[in-house]
């Protein structure tokens, strides 16, 4: 039996243009995510990696609505970057966890990665509970200025041989 039944429903695709209009038009964050909506808006993420190459941007489907999307951009031989987004009314349904394993796996069994890495707020707690759950564990700290603002941040990695799936 799936432990994850929601997993059966959620379905990872190449991103394509239609979906960066998509995205687009999400609903904006909560207030206490108001700092990260840039990401999802013209000009954001899909903008800054959609056309670089060794990149891998994929979006998430629930019942044929784009609900996520994920990045992978290779950063060094072998090692990439992730990144997810979910759509804001779909945080808190443990679909980060379902996208983030299924980004996981083709990273290192299609893509071949041998470390993926990212970097997550330090005032997400949900999300470091998600990072540590993958068995991402941290690697180092910085700060770095986002919409004119300085953001702390921890560094996270994971290795091939670390990943459980």
């Amino acid at each position: 039996m799936n432990p994850f039944p929601a997993d059966d429903k959620i379905q990872l695709r190449v991103f394509t243009a239609q979906d960066e209009i998509v995205i687009e038009n999400w609903p904006s964050y909560p207030p206490e995510f108001a700092d990260i909506d840039y990401a999802l808006r013209q000009g954001g993420w899909i903008a800054e990696f959609r056309d670089q190459p060794n990149t891998w941007v994929y979006v998430a489907e629930q019942s044929g609505k784009v609900v996520a999307f994920t990045i992978l951009a290779l950063t060094a031989q072998s090692e990439a970057e992730f990144r997810i987004a979910l759509r804001a009314d779909k945080a808190g349904q443990g679909l980060g966890r379902i996208i983030t394993a299924k980004t996981l796996q083709i990273g290192f069994d299609e893509i071949g990665l041998q470390r993926i890495h990212l970097i997550v707020r330090k005032n997400n707690p949900r999300a470091i509970a998600l990072y540590r759950q993958k068995n991402f564990s941290h690697c180092g700290e910085c700060q770095l200025i986002v919409n004119h603002k300085p953001i702390d941040f921890l560094k996270m990695e994971l290795l091939r041989k670390d990943f459980a799936g």
